[in-house]
């Protein structure tokens, strides 16, 4: 009667373990890299690269580029965003370009920039 589905979709960000935490107070300068999910809470001043996911807290600043498969923001960024999944809380400021297959905005979310929505592709085997 039910069958399993085969082609199993990762985790939602929200279920995912968050190895890493930037502190509330905590400034860090540079270009940010990484595989799994980490929680902004402090201030980040250059470009965030991670693979996993950026929950980004409601204290939380970052000034730069953020590219991930999904991102939450709670927070203020100040740059483009480019994920495959993209939530703006309704604390959330996002001041840039935004490249995203989905898009959650909640009333009282703060955005001012361009945004790109592209279709999510089918991968064909070859």
């Amino acid at each position: 009667m039910f069958k399993k589905n085969k082609n199993k979709k990762p985790l939602e960000i929200n279920e995912q373990e968050i190895s890493t935490l930037i502190g509330e107070g905590y400034l860090f300068t540079g270009e940010l890299q990484g595989s799994s999910v980490i929680r902004v809470e402090g201030k980040i001043i250059g470009n965030v690269n991670v693979d996993g996911g950026v929950v980004l807290g409601e204290k939380g600043y970052i000034e730069g580029n953020i590219t991930s498969s999904s991102v939450i923001i709670y927070g203020t960024v100040n740059g483009n965003v480019k994920t495959t999944q993209l939530e703006i809380k309704k604390t959330g400021h996002v001041n840039g370009e935004i490249t995203t297959d989905t898009l959650e905005i909640e009333l009282g979310a703060q955005y001012n920039g361009r945004l790109n929505m592209q279709p999510q592709q089918i991968l064909k085997a070859s």
